[in-house]
């Protein structure tokens, strides 16, 4: 999958409240589907699509031990999120100096 594409599902998966809350749970440890829809006022097969969305873009991953699903976290996806991030910061703080030092020579020249 080309990294354009990965970066797209990692932040199409961020984009929504209810998965970046699963993920914020999922930070304090691995949990259950039924522990992780507990605090959601939805159907589980809804929220169940969520896990499969987040499972999807690998920021979960999921084992079933039994009859019991457990999600964790998949924390190599969220670099891949960090360094697009921090490459448009990057940027951006280039452009801005540039932009910066062009306003500190007009004010040298009007001087």
């Amino acid at each position: 999958m080309p990294q354009s594409a990965i970066v797209d599902d990692v932040f199409y998966a961020l984009s929504n409240t209810t998965r970046r809350k699963v993920l914020e749970q999922l930070f304090s440890g691995p949990a259950s589907v039924s522990e992780l829809a507990a605090p959601f006022d939805m159907k589980l097969p809804s929220f169940v699509q969520h896990l499969s969305l987040l499972e999807k873009s690998r920021l979960v991953r999921s084992k079933k031990e039994g009859r019991v699903r457990t999600y964790e976290i998949a924390p190599e996806m969220f670099k891949i999120a960090e360094d697009w991030l921090t490459e448009r910061r990057q940027l951006w703080e280039s452009r801005l100096d540039r932009f910066d030092e062009y306003v500190k020579k007009l004010k040298e020249s009007k001087s």
